[in-house]
């Protein structure tokens, strides 16, 4: 069987940008990363998403125009990352997009994240696939953190249990027993604590996460 490669973009709770990773796959087994591009966030779109994240006027129509231009910036990213490693839509088995989060309330069953899917396929003529936190929402549970099973992925030992620590906008860590699931959680402020940036922009990223 060969191997397969896809293509994962995400922009988090820092919303300086978005990250696209190659990578390949054997079934279920992981490779490796091949390749990496990153398209930073103009500062006028930032500030659009930080404002959606409060209650205002005309939000439906508002998210929607962002959910097109947030996929829009995704395509390019996808299309440079294509272009450094000398590879066609073709070459890639499916793109897998998180959106950007802008509300995020377990306690209501819901979190938003924003992209335009299907103009995202269209733009970079590959199987696309997102919303990935709705199902857990669904089943009673946070909807966050996402990353403990791809830690669960890599870094599980049958021998021993292991810690992973993922230091996003908000950190959260993962813990991996060898003989149970994997389970996760949130530990606070990650790269918000670094001092660049100002207090109401992780006021807005703490409220998300609570």
């Amino acid at each position: 069987m060969e191997t397969q490669l896809y293509i994962g973009i995400m922009s988090g709770t820092s919303m300086d940008g978005a990250d696209a990773v190659l990578v390949r796959m054997d079934g279920g087994k992981w490779l490796g990363a091949e390749g990496h591009a990153f398209t930073p966030y103009p500062d006028r779109l930032r500030r659009q998403l930080l404002d959606l994240q409060d209650t205002g006027a005309d939000e439906l129509h508002r998210s929607r125009i962002l959910s097109q231009e947030l996929s829009r910036l995704y395509a390019q990213t996808a299309a440079e990352l294509l272009c450094s490693q000398n590879l066609a839509p073709s070459d890639i088995t499916a793109l897998g997009c998180h959106g950007q989060t802008v509300r995020h309330a377990p306690e209501h069953g819901y979190s938003i994240q924003l992209a335009d899917l299907p103009l995202l396929a269209e733009r970079t003529r590959i199987f696309t696939v997102g919303d990935f936190r709705s199902r857990d929402l669904a089943a009673g549970g946070q909807g966050a953190p996402l990353v403990p099973a791809f830690h669960e992925a890599l870094f599980r030992d049958n021998r021993e249990t292991r810690a992973v620590l993922n230091i996003g906008g908000i950190a959260n860590i993962s813990v991996l027993p060898p003989d149970a699931p994997a389970f996760g959680f949130d530990t606070g402020p990650g790269q918000y604590a670094d001092g660049r940036v100002d207090a109401g922009t992780l006021a807005v990223a703490l409220r998300q996460k609570r």
